[in-house]
């Protein structure tokens, strides 16, 4: 083993212990396919959403961790589960009717709502593509439908048939009583209709591989194939069925499939097989702290992630402690932001198990990019917002004085970041900006910080600032310097929380800030801009 190895077997990052689980599943040598094999999946009722990015990139992460640790090839396979009937039209999708008339088809039936693709299922497919291209994601689309039709699921489908009975066992101990009456793992497709039927198997032939149902409309017996994309397995047994047929060794699930992971091991088992291994994440949640759902588009698109912050960003935000439950709302944006700069700040310096424990690692396959970033995006942001920029010109303006000798051009990532602070700015922070006058405490402890800032040298730091905004503080006996620090980001920023003062002064200008605080002072409304 290398000595990279070594070190990497005792880190402690999750993405590594989850990789070790693959060491000890293969101790005695590859597996008889010749690789390991990851899988993703993608239930395309609706448009995919940073949940399902989140499933890629951490399902990537393992994957990484564990070429550090093994030889052994791998392939990465993303599911879309485009074979499932539409059971509900999406509420952030146009032509509704369009795709109510066409409910409880396989979605890569449903005609697409957005004009654009064959159906909406490879509409969704297309998107998901696109996206983790964009990415740079080295993975395997893979089509639920296409394996069906193909009959590359066609062996494991006959061994569903042959074991329906131990399969309905373990199945129907979780069903209420309805259900368990007429349930069938298998759900026919209509030839009459299209449509994925739900209706109890009347008999089965396990030789000649069908299953014969009552047709709910004209109460005719029909008999079809299990296989060739005749029938859908019921989602807990299908998943079952793709692990045994695609001959899966990892995949992750969120908190709420736990159950459903423990079915389809169970009935993966039956079928002859070993379940993967793979962990359960923490779900994400909206604003209003509830689940996201692809139908309701309660949460931040792929795209608007992407319009305010970098990739980067968002790989960090999915990578950070995946077993918690995590807003996923436009106000974690600007903390994801730096953090990631943060990361890549301390990677140089740190030893080799810190780097391996470093999030930067892990979003780079091990190759972090060195360059540092002079500011910090939550600081764009409050210079944005004093000065009213609607122009990245604006802010370089302010920049390229505090950092000597940086301009757009030599600094193109922190150009990025100045691109992503204003669109920000003006779409979040500028529409809830609210200014209030001084208290008389606040007037007083205002004057005296007017009367530091004129007595410091031109070339005065961030922190030799930051020290008599302190003072200050200390000097006016506010209680909880908090209470100060929120003072002056209300009366001058008109928000509630902001940056680090000394930063800010040093990059807005000593003499700007100065004007600044004497308009407040004189009674000027900031807001009135």
């Amino acid at each position: 083993m290398s000595s990279d190895a070594e070190i990497a077997l005792s880190s402690n990052s999750w993405a590594f212990v989850e990789a070790k689980k693959l060491v000890d599943r293969y101790a005695k040598g590859a597996p008889e396919k010749g690789y390991v094999l990851f899988e993703t999946g993608y239930g395309p009722s609706g448009l995919p959403h940073l949940g399902t990015f989140g499933e890629v990139a951490r399902t990537s992460m393992v994957r990484h961790a564990f070429s550090i640790l093994s030889d052994i090839p791998t392939r990465l396979i993303a599911f879309s589960d485009d074979m499932d009937g539409l059971r509900k039209v999406p509420e952030n999708v146009p032509n509704q009717d369009l795709l109510t008339e066409n409910l409880n088809k396989p979605l890569t039936v449903v005609p697409d709502p957005f004009g654009t693709h064959n159906s909406f299922g490879e509409h969704n497919n297309a998107r998901l593509q696109v996206f983790l291209d964009q990415f740079g994601f080295v993975y395997e689309f893979r089509s639920s439908t296409d394996c069906y039709k193909s009959g590359l699921f066609d062996e494991t489908l006959m061994l569903v048939l042959e074991n329906y009975e131990a399969i309905i066992n373990v199945i129907l101990p979780t069903l209420g009583p309805e259900r368990r009456a007429t349930y069938s793992p298998f759900l026919p497709i209509c030839p009459r209709t299209g449509i994925v039927l739900q209706e109890p198997i009347i008999s089965r032939d396990e030789v000649a591989g069908t299953v014969t149902y009552k047709d709910p409309e004209t109460a005719e017996m029909i008999t079809v194939p299990v296989t060739g994309g005749h029938c859908k397995l019921q989602w807990k047994v299908d998943w079952a069925m793709r692990w045994h047929a695609l001959d899966v060794d990892y995949e992750m699930a969120g908190k709420d499939l736990i159950d459903s992971v423990t079915l389809s091991s169970k009935i993966v088992h039956i079928l002859g097989k070993r379940p993967p291994e793979g962990f359960n994440y923490e779900l994400f949640l909206d604003q209003d702290g509830k689940k996201i759902s692809k139908s309701k588009g309660n949460g931040i698109t792929i795209e608007e992630w992407l319009k305010y912050a970098s990739p980067e960003s968002l790989s960090l935000y999915m990578y950070q402690n995946p077993k918690k439950a995590k807003r996923l709302h436009f106000d974690v944006i600007p903390k994801a932001v730096d953090e990631y700069f943060t990361f890549l700040a301390k990677y140089p310096e740190q030893e080799a198990k810190q780097q391996y424990a470093n999030p930067v690692w892990h979003i780079h396959e091990g190759h972090p990019p060195s360059e540092g970033l002079p500011l910090t995006f939550g600081i764009l942001l409050n210079l944005a917002a004093v000065v009213n920029a609607d122009d990245s010109s604006v802010l370089w303006g302010f920049i390229s004085r505090y950092a000597e000798g940086a301009t757009a051009e030599t600094n193109p990532e922190l150009d990025k970041l100045v691109g992503y602070a204003i669109d920000y700015y003006r779409d979040f922070v500028k529409p809830t900006k609210q200014y209030r006058m001084p208290t008389d405490k606040e007037r007083a402890a205002l004057v005296q910080l007017v009367a530091l800032l004129k007595e410091l040298p031109a070339e005065a730091e961030a922190s030799e600032i930051q020290n008599q905004v302190f003072q200050v503080g200390n000097d006016n006996a506010f209680e909880n310097l908090r209470d100060w620090f929120k003072a002056l980001y209300e009366t001058l920023l008109g928000q509630s929380q902001g940056p680090r003062m000394g930063s800010f002064i040093a990059l807005y200008g000593v003499q700007e800030t100065i004007l600044l605080i004497d308009r407040v002072l004189a009674g000027e409304d900031l807001g009135a801009l």
